[in-house]
């Protein structure tokens, strides 16, 4: 069958071309209700679909953009995501959700594919390892918001939690509980990526500040699989730790896993606190005291502010980095 066109729906609605591509971009300014409902009916009764690559073609946007996650089994990640979505269907944007699972190699790929699909902008939780791709997309004024993770030396817009307030927060809260035997576990950062490095700053900066002395032996980076035997090693010292920080939702569910499978009672073998609120923290047994990220008002902001670029033609920003605050939420995880 020919492929029904605007022409087409312009002679069944006794319209003009110009007025059936006004309403397909909503542009009803000019237009009667009784016009509009004319090329409604006929473009449900003809079955017309509009030819998004041309309309790209001629107005110079996809009216799509790309978001790459670093790792999507994060509840940050998801969440975060979901957010942008919500934004971008109210602009009548799509989104491209990709997965580069931390590997540099597989987000650049994914760049580059995205590119070549001529989205608007990309927003991207940075693996921080492909610094002269992002370097090039600045050069090329190409609108691009990062998350969660900043790249030193490259000036890209970056979305992120205050990382050494909310391992702050912890602390004091230990603290406050008469603790002072605290470690911090979290994924490994070799590369510094941001909320991990940051996280663990924090930590040490929130004891030194309360005269606590920093022990290295109580500070964990390392790979999830390895967390369960460092955890073992770590409460087989002389003098173990009382409480621990969960830096992600990762290693919280690890802990967890080791609390059970070694018989230890949260909170009165070992108290913990984890940095990302995940939905089952509160009605686990006993409900987990965590920092919660606003990870829906950072989603929206990173969505706003790429979609500001791509309308605004602009790449830099007065203000590179937009920090959020994060949120104790105190339950039963802490005695």
């Amino acid at each position: 069958m020919k492929p029904v066109t605007m022409a087409d729906v312009a002679q069944k609605a006794q319209v003009s071309k110009s007025t059936v591509s006004q309403y397909l971009n909503k542009r009803y300014d000019y237009m009667s209700e009784q016009t509009k409902l004319r090329v409604e009916a006929a473009i449900k009764e003809l079955g017309y679909q509009p030819n998004i690559v041309a309309r790209s073609l001629k107005q110079k946007s996809t009216k799509t953009i790309g978001v790459i996650v670093a790792n999507i089994l994060h509840t940050f990640s998801t969440e975060v995501s979901r957010a942008v979505e919500d934004v971008c269907h109210e602009e009548d944007f799509h989104t491209i959700i990709c997965n580069a699972d931390d590997d540099p190699v597989k987000e650049k790929r994914y760049i580059e594919m995205l590119r070549a699909k001529q989205v608007d902008g990309l927003i991207v939780f940075p693996t921080g390892d492909n610094r002269e791709l992002y370097k090039r997309m600045l050069d090329e004024k190409y609108p691009l918001v990062f998350v969660d993770r900043a790249v030193p030396d490259i000036p890209a817009s970056s979305i992120m939690l205050n990382n050494e307030k909310a391992s702050e927060l912890a602390v004091e809260h230990f603290v406050q509980k008469g603790h002072e035997r605290i470690a911090i576990m979290t994924t490994s950062f070799i590369d510094k990526i941001t909320p991990r490095y940051e996280r663990v700053e924090g930590y040490k900066k929130a004891l030194q500040n309360r005269g606590i002395a920093v022990k290295e032996e109580y500070i964990q980076c390392v790979d999830p699989d390895l967390i369960a035997s460092s955890l073992k090693e770590m409460l087989a010292l002389s003098n173990p730790p009382e409480c621990i920080i969960a830096g992600n939702d990762f290693v919280l569910k690890e802990v967890l896993r080791f609390s059970k499978q070694e018989s230890l009672s949260i909170p009165e073998d070992l108290s913990v606190i984890s940095i990302d609120d995940v939905p089952y923290a509160s009605f686990y047994n006993p409900p987990i005291t965590a920092v919660a990220q606003p990870t829906f008002k950072m989603g929206k902001m990173a969505a706003e502010l790429l979609l500001d670029k791509i309308k605004k033609n602009k790449v830099r920003d007065d203000q590179p980095e937009y920090r959020f605050e994060p949120k104790l939420m105190i339950r039963e995880s802490v005695n």
